[in-house]
């Protein structure tokens, strides 16, 4: 069973920055599109910012500029470098594939909270 283990969440100030990084078997790393979601209270998850296998990068318009994915096959992690931080993203970050057809078991996520 695959099990996907976020990290790397907590309280920052608006402005800061934190990284958020994505423990996940090698070959889902390696063969697929991988991305980063989040959900606020009262609201739907929403993607963030997925990487394809050839390395291509896509951010929501939300924050773009100001994050940034990458995929460490060595490591077989997935991480968020998340800078210029506003209360708005507040949320439960999660990752999985990019693709829902091929979603795994979700993990636990880790909360971000940004202050103003």
């Amino acid at each position: 069973q695959v099990r996907l283990v976020e990290s790397g969440g907590g309280l920052a100030q608006a402005g800061g920055s934190l990284t958020l990084s994505c423990a996940a078997p090698r070959h889902m790393i390696l063969g697929n599109d991988m991305a980063w979601y989040r959900q606020a209270p009262g609201k739907e998850r929403e993607l963030v910012a997925y990487v394809r296998r050839g390395g291509i990068k896509h951010y929501s318009d939300s924050v773009k500029g100001r994050f940034a994915i990458s995929k460490d096959g060595v490591k077989n992690t997935v991480d968020l470098q998340m800078n210029s931080l506003k209360p708005e993203d507040t949320a439960v970050y999660y990752c999985n594939a990019a693709d829902r057809r091929l979603w795994t078991n979700w993990g636990q996520g880790t909360q971000v909270t940004v202050s103003s």
